[in-house]
């Protein structure tokens, strides 16, 4: 091992003496170098490899060369590169090399050597290490993807790059991001076959040597890669990504077509396909930018093009009546409706048209409940009160069994003062199930704390208490424990405790509520936080390690703590906790004997 180490050290000595010769590092810094490459290697020869070590070696290699570069940079040389750089980019490529052979399943590895060779410009080695790669990790589409796309952008391979798509798609025939992408490809080596020609002609040059096929010139070939993936791949999306592609090349009017009547035929009744066909009235029929074009020219273009897109709406919810559909047109009116114009009459006309299609969608009982919260927001920023309190209404009356829908009534309700909120509470916890209320009471008694006598509040707390399931009524204890402190002292919130510890469950946040009111009286008795910590103790003391440790820390610090109660308090914790935890308290109570916690 010691002789390979030697070796690698007396390679690197050429490299060093040109750094040292020509200014870019001093003696004292190749010495450090030398050590610090010494030790690396050492690692890297040994019987027992660990991927780290290598990290380490390759990451210190590249620190070099950014270093070297930035030297270069300050005194403004730029010779010996071969002598310098490339000598340590070589030996970069074979540390990942090695690296990447070794643990050829860490994808991270192979990334991470694209990523250099793509910082370093190292073309002919990436060609290698996306080679080896694909013959490894066959089945990620997402490499082949990224191999092609440096062939065609890098290399500015239309062949490479058409030769690994048809390698990938003999791994992956069903997957669709492959073909959008190879279908992308497509347009794009024609469309610069197109300006190469355009130039040509431009220039009334021979195109005799030059053979530009017009199948290709006319996206002949996306459309054979079209008509191909659409048999093997089934869904809406696909046809739809592919059009989107398609659009953004300016000579695919005939392949958009194709791919359009191709979408309407197969999914006449999918909500997307109507979405696609409403929104690109948008697109069609634009006025010119022209200076002479005025401002109420463009807005009633506008208008118009929102008009045609509603229409195809229309069309849309008559032939396919369902949720989606009714979310898809609600989704384009409230888009339009929060962009920014500065036509108050094009933003009264958006609001109107938006709130006729929530109202249309509402009379049609095929609203989605998350869209009324959305209407009713639209109503509410609108200032119009009365229509929101009926919207809220009409919502309990729809899903009068969800907690959300109630939610939003009473909210609205609270935020217009309206008299009947008591009311509306009642009428919601009968309707709703036990499981699940602890939000509507928990809105009910924040908002009887503000508006109702402290009488009525703590007998709603009460009332709470019975009505909500065990386990959603350890809030509500936290609730009502601090509401008794804030509102009727010491004395009172003591007898509160004591009464709700009658009935389990509880939770630790209820007992640290009543250990910090304790703490926070002007005669803070021991005796009564040892019966909350027990209290806790009793509930949580196998689960929670920091209980003890915080019981131990008031017995220690208290005026009248006794810190002989330590020991035992020590040995219990060490019986009931279990697992992990034991180990974990053992180390902060050594942390807390010796004064570091």
């Amino acid at each position: 091992m010691a002789e390979r180490v030697e070796q690698r050290l007396e390679d690197r000595v050429p490299e060093l003496e040109q750094l040292e010769r020509v200014g870019l590092f001093t003696r004292r810094e190749i010495r450090a170098v030398l050590r610090k490459a010494s030790a690396l290697e050492y690692k890297i020869q040994r019987r027992a490899l660990r991927k780290e070590d290598f990290i380490k070696y390759i990451q210190y290699e590249i620190n070099l060369l950014e270093l070297i570069k930035k030297r270069r940079a300050r005194v403004g040389y730029s010779f010996k590169k071969d002598e310098i750089e490339n000598s340590i980019l070589h030996r970069v490529h074979c540390l990942f090399n090695r690296a990447t052979g070794k643990w050829k399943e860490d994808l991270q590895l192979w990334l991470s050597h694209v990523a250099f060779c793509k910082q370093w410009n190292a073309k002919h080695q990436l060609s290698k290490v996306f080679s080896t790669m694909l013959a490894i990790h066959p089945n990620k589409p997402a490499l082949w993807i990224m191999a092609a796309k440096w062939e065609m952008e890098t290399r500015l391979s239309s062949e490479s790059a058409r030769h690994l798509f048809l390698r990938a798609l003999r791994f992956h025939p069903e997957c669709p991001k492959l073909y959008q992408e190879y279908f992308r490809m497509e347009l794009m080596h024609a469309e610069k076959q197109r300006k190469e020609k355009k130039e040509f002609e431009k220039a009334k040059m021979d195109l005799g040597e030059f053979n530009y096929s017009e199948d290709i010139l006319s996206g002949e070939m996306a459309r054979i890669i079209y008509r191909d993936a659409a048999h093997k791949i089934k869904g809406l999306e696909f046809h739809l990504a592919v059009l989107s592609i398609a659009k953004l090349f300016d000579f695919t009017q005939d392949l958009q077509k194709e791919i359009l009547e191709s979408l309407q035929a197969k999914y006449a009744n999918d909500p997307l396909t109507w979405d696609y066909m409403a929104r690109r009235e948008l697109e069609l029929g634009s006025p010119e930018s022209t200076e002479g074009t005025t401002k109420q020219r463009k807005i009633a273009e506008m208008t118009q093009r929102e008009e045609r897109c509603c229409a195809v709406f229309e069309e849309a919810v008559r032939a396919v009546s369902s949720e989606d559909m009714w979310k898809c047109y609600i989704a384009f009116c409230l888009e339009r409706c929060n962009r920014k114009t500065n036509s108050e009459e094009l933003k009264q006309k958006r609001l109107e048209r938006t709130l006729s299609v929530f109202s249309k969608a509402h009379e049609s009982s095929l609203l989605p409940e998350a869209l009324y919260k959305q209407w009713l927001q639209l109503l509410l920023e609108s200032s119009l009160f009365e229509q929101a309190a009926e919207v809220a209404e009409a919502a309990t009356k729809r899903f009068s069994q969800s907690v959300e829908a109630w939610q939003m009534r009473l909210q609205v309700l609270i935020q217009l003062k309206s008299d009947d909120v008591s009311q509306c509470f009642e009428e919601a916890i009968k309707h709703v199930k036990a499981q699940g209320t602890v939000a509507l009471w928990t809105l009910w008694v924040e908002w009887s704390e503000s508006t109702s006598s402290k009488e009525e509040t703590e007998a709603l707390y009460q009332r709470s208490l019975h009505a909500t399931t065990p386990a959603e009524s350890v809030t509500m204890k936290e609730k009502y424990l601090d509401w008794t402190y804030r509102n009727k002292g010491y004395k009172k919130v003591r007898r509160v405790f004591t009464s709700l510890c009658e009935n389990r469950p509880f939770s630790l946040d209820f007992f640290r509520k009543m250990i910090q009111i304790e703490k926070e009286q002007e005669s803070c008795k021991m005796f009564h936080l040892r019966e909350y910590y027990e209290r806790a103790l009793r509930e949580f003391g196998s689960t929670n390690s920091d209980l003890w440790l915080d019981y131990i820390k008031e017995e220690l610090n208290h005026p009248q703590g006794k810190p002989e109660n330590c020991g035992s308090i020590h040995w219990r914790a060490m019986k009931m906790l279990q697992g992990d935890l034991v180990e974990d308290f053992v180390s902060k109570y050594t942390l807390l004997q010796t004064g570091h916690l």
